[in-house]
């Protein structure tokens, strides 16, 4: 058995859970939407600080919702291998002649595919609300690249946090570690305009050059 099929096959199994279990597709899919619309009418004033590097809030927030909603695709992800552990499909993958390597990059494809969905529905959101992507179509496909390389990543740490406990309970955890590095950096406020211990973290923050490129 070829490690492309394999890897195929456990990416079409993860993708065909959407419609078969929509409650755990579903906040990945309105989460940014509802953060985007709420940070950009409750934070409107900020652009009136000096040295605010956008015109419209909306035009600020869009990255880190963007990357937060591929955030929660990759944690889907997750959260699906851990519940294939606990219910004893994961062991039978283990028994097959498969790839280790291919039982890992399956869900891992799928957080990638699945991460689409969210993004283009953002980015139709954000033009309806007014957003400009000043480098058109190139600032557009860098957002896209940052949003499906975020959630390659948020694939990773939630599978395997996973493949270490065997349970769907340590999803607060996948939650929280995406959480804490988006928001410990400019995702929110430009370096330049954030004081004290916060501006250091977010200065060697690997996700405030991933945010700079989105």
């Amino acid at each position: 058995m070829s490690g492309a099929r394999v890897t195929w096959g456990l990416t079409e199994r993860s993708l065909k859970l959407i419609p078969r279990l929509p409650s755990t597709f579903f906040p990945s899919l309105m989460m940014p939407v509802f953060l985007t619309i709420s940070f950009a009418g409750a934070f409107s004033g900020i652009v009136l600080l000096e040295g605010f590097p956008a015109d419209k809030t909306i035009d600020w927030f869009v990255p880190m919702t963007a990357l937060q909603g591929a955030a929660f695709a990759g944690i889907t992800t997750g959260m699906g291998t851990a519940r294939d552990l606990e219910n004893g499909f994961y062991d039978r993958l283990l028994l097959s002649p498969a790839s280790r390597l291919s039982l890992l990059a399956g869900p891992l494809v799928a957080s990638v595919l699945r991460a689409l969905i969210p993004l283009a529905l953002l980015l139709i959101v954000a033009v309806l609300g007014g957003a400009h992507f000043y480098a058109g179509a190139v600032g557009i496909a860098t957002l896209l690249v940052a949003g499906l390389g975020f959630a390659f990543a948020a694939g990773c740490w939630s599978v395997g946090l996973a493949l270490r406990f065997k349970s769907q309970q340590i999803a607060p955890l996948m939650q929280s570690g995406t959480f804490l590095i988006v928001f410990l950096s400019t995702a929110q406020m430009p370096l330049e305009l954030l004081g004290g211990w916060l501006h250091a973290v977010a200065r060697v923050n690997p996700m405030t050059y991933i945010l700079e490129l989105a």
